[in-house]
């Protein structure tokens, strides 16, 4: 277990070295630092995994030094490896070691090589440590350096300004959710005099009762930093903004990182959540669902092909909410890890389409490029069908089939039926995306691809994605509670039918809009006043960007512009600008005149005697 350390240090060590050198390395060594980090530590990683396997999953803790003492507070900084922490530890390194490799593909030629590469390097690093932290301030060192890492990487191409907007966009509405988290840490402290995770997660049952209120305030707090990470409404208007990065970033934040962080937090704290039951069915199931709807909407309505891919990561997310709402722990960490195969597929194989046709990414002005980029063509087909979950053969039938299942046999019906209305919209806007991309008339002339870096990422992330990649199962079991539908199978078939058939009506749905109709019924609906209404809510967010820009950015910059003049120093300038006025009207008395003088003189005379009658009286 000592090389459980070098996973997060020897990315560390590449961020490092690539900012101290940034523009004095060459793009080759850049590459050999970026990437041999990642593959470094993913070597680190997998074996640190077969030793906990092969040791009988016994939880492992491995103190490294105590980060700061205190009076009584002194947390170490240690690292702790059990089921759940395997399992985010292999997807953050498998897939963001891919990820890394493509991306020297992808970047080749760009300005700041070496700069992407560290923030990239960085990312990792401060993911592993969010996830192997033993405590929650460490957790919370990792939370912060993703945020901060994600603001760095969305805005790489700053000299847009709209790139430098959506960086701070991302790094404001996440920030929201990191001072609700931090709150909760403050309360878990006063409460049990401790951050660690193992110590809270025991003692929780004894030192609260069921739906005790400083426990629905601490849950509450903790469900708004998850919600901040994760993008569920009402703080997801950064999600589909973060596309205006590299695309590799894109796949990093959606599919193996940042946007897990949320869910992985409620995992690890489930004891908590446990026992406010009402806050984890409604506020964490019943967000999800309706962030997984609103999602799916906003996905049908977009040009933008990662915008279209950002949105079905928001999809995704509120099904493990979801999953997570309902008990199913284990189903949504599986959920969790099947995701992060098909969507850096979807991602990658996203980035490679944009590449191809020289930087377009709207995916009307594209068509029949399924002949000049096979490989890409079959990983949208493969990740698309892990995305609409075809049965069988594609990973995400095999977990997204459990969430609807799980949501089934506890008898939360309003979750299932969300669930299978949101796989027919994901079944509509996945056979769009392919289709418009891949087929049809060439609109945009598009160049064949070559390459290992390009090639290796995709055919790997390909085969995960299939139901190869369901073999893989998360050593969860002494981590995570075992849920409801684990243990039923009356009605497991029913659920699936319906599922399934409904997915199938989507598919045929949009066959029919897309191929047979060739957009005719489309074009009126987007045509006519309402369907175009319809469109443009759906295009734009369904206003929430709108209405946070009414309700918080606009009333922020007329406080700013009204700060701007500086009112204190203006409020100060009122004394002498007193003195001022006193001294011309005083001034304009001295007439020198001694008919003046005596008038004043006797005036005066005779309030001062005025005031001293009623004195006395």
């Amino acid at each position: 277990m000592n090389l459980l350390a070098l996973t997060f240090i020897f990315p560390l060590i590449g961020f490092l070295i690539l900012a101290t050198g940034r523009d004095r390395i060459s793009e080759k060594l850049a590459t050999m630092i970026g990437v041999g980090a990642m593959g470094l530590s993913a070597i680190c990683a997998f074996a640190s995994i077969f030793s906990f396997l092969a040791q009988g999953q016994q939880a492992v803790s491995v103190p490294l030094w105590t980060w700061l003492s205190v009076g009584d507070f002194a947390p170490k900084f240690g690292l702790y490896l059990d089921g759940l922490s395997v399992t985010m530890l292999g997807v953050i390194t498998g897939v963001g070691f891919l990820i890394h490799l493509f991306a020297s593909w992808y970047m080749k030629g760009e300005t700041g090589f070496a700069r992407f590469f560290s923030y990239l390097n960085l990312f990792v690093a401060s993911m592993l440590l969010l996830v192997l932290a033993d405590n929650l301030l460490l957790m919370y060192l990792g939370w912060e350096g993703v945020g901060i890492c994600s603001y760095l990487l969305i805005g790489f191409y700053y000299h847009n300004r709209a790139n430098g907007r959506a960086a701070i966009k991302a790094f404001t509405v996440t920030r929201v959710g990191d001072v609700f988290l931090a709150i909760g840490l403050f309360l878990l402290f006063v409460v049990f005099g401790t951050l660690d995770m193992t110590a809270i997660n025991t003692k929780a049952d004894t030192m609260f009762a069921v739906n005790d209120p400083m426990l629905m305030l601490i849950v509450a707090m903790l469900i708004g930093g998850a919600f901040g990470k994760s993008a569920q409404i009402p703080l997801h208007t950064w999600l589909a903004d973060a596309m205006a990065g590299p695309t590799p970033v894109s796949a990093l934040i959606h599919a193996a990182t940042m946007v897990t962080a949320g869910v992985y937090l409620i995992a690890r704290m489930h004891p908590l959540f446990v026992l406010t039951p009402q806050m984890l069915l409604y506020w964490v199931g019943g967000i999800g669902a309706l962030s997984m709807l609103v999602a799916s909407f906003c996905a049908l309505a977009q040009t933008d092909i990662k915008r279209v891919l950002a949105y079905s990561t928001m999809s995704q997310l509120g099904y493990m909410f979801i999953a997570l709402g309902v008990g199913a722990w284990q189903v949504a960490i599986f959920h969790l890890m099947t995701h992060a195969f098909f969507k850096a597929l979807l991602f990658l194989a996203s980035g490679a389409v944009i590449i191809s046709t020289h930087h377009e990414q709207n995916i009307f002005k594209m068509g029949g490029l399924r002949k000049k980029i096979p490989l890409v063509f079959w990983s949208f087909v493969v990740g698309g069908g892990a995305l609409v979950a075809l049965p069988f053969v594609t990973v995400g039938f095999y977990s997204k089939e459990a969430i609807l299942w799980e949501a089934y046999a506890t008898g939360h019906m309003s979750l299932f039926w969300a669930g299978v209305f949101g796989a027919f919209l994901t079944a509509v806007y996945t056979f769009r995306l392919i289709y418009l991309v891949f087929f049809g008339q060439e609109k945009t002339h598009g160049e064949k691809l070559s390459g290992v870096s390009y090639a290796l990422p995709l055919v790997v992330l390909l085969v995960l994605s299939t139901g190869i990649g369901a073999l893989i199962h998360p050593p969860l079991a002494n981590v995570l509670p075992a849920s409801v539908g684990s243990t039923l199978t009356d009605g497991k078939h029913t659920a699936e039918i319906i599922a399934v058939g409904v997915t199938a009506l989507g598919l045929a749905l949009a066959c029919f809009l897309y191929v047979l109709d060739k957009g005719k019924i489309l074009t009126k609906w987007t045509n006519s006043a309402f369907g175009g209404a319809c469109t443009y809510w759906c295009y734009h967010g369904l206003g929430f960007d709108a209405l946070y820009d009414l309700v918080f950015v606009k009333p922020f910059l007329a406080i700013c512009k009204f700060l701007k003049g500086d009112p204190v120093d203006k409020l100060w300038s009122i004394l002498p600008f007193g003195v001022k006025l006193g001294n011309k009207l005083l001034v304009k008395t001295q007439t020198g005149r001694l008919g003046s003088h005596a008038v004043s003189f006797g005036v005066g005379l005779a309030v001062v005697l005025i005031l001293a009658m009623m004195m006395v009286v």
